[in-house]
């Protein structure tokens, strides 16, 4: 559950050392975080807990290597709408495009920027395709990544 706050949240170095501890492994255990930081198990779940009751901590999730499982493209997706009124409607139809795993309402050039996983060129081809016949795209731009060189989450 999520504070209602809009205020920051103050970190002190426990509260940091228990993030840093399960941004690398979220199923670390309490009782190795509790050894790691030197204070009780109990002390440990009642910080995460008021963690993710400030939104600090948003979910505990473990990640796929979409490599591992067949996609081995990784593209980013400049998608240009004709009036900003149809970004709500895109975006609806975005979330059932699998493949679309972030989607970003921007400035520049661009109304949606997109990360997409795909299998190989061909199964990009087909999203492009799938994405260009939504209502109010005009055109479509696209990146491919040929290297993901960092892959990290915000150290605070």
């Amino acid at each position: 559950m999520k504070s209602a706050s809009n205020v920051d949240y103050q970190l002190d170095a426990i509260d940091k050392e228990i993030i840093y501890m399960l941004m690398d492994n979220a199923k670390t255990s309490l009782a190795h975080i509790s050894k790691n930081v030197g204070i009780s198990t109990t002390a440990v779940h009642q910080r995460i807990k008021k963690l993710e009751q400030a939104g600090v901590i948003e979910n505990s999730i473990s990640f796929l290597n979409p490599r591992k499982i067949g996609y081995k493209v990784v593209s980013y997706i400049g998608v240009f709408l004709d009036q900003p009124s149809h970004y709500q409607e895109a975006v609806k139809a975005l979330k059932d495009v699998n493949e679309v795993v972030e989607a970003h309402y921007t400035t520049g050039n661009y109304t949606i920027f997109l990360k997409v996983l795909c299998r190989d060129n061909d199964h990009l081809m087909q999203i492009l395709n799938k994405l260009q016949k939504l209502k109010g795209v005009t055109r479509t731009e696209t990146f491919i990544s040929l290297e993901q060189s960092i892959n990290r989450q915000l150290k605070v």
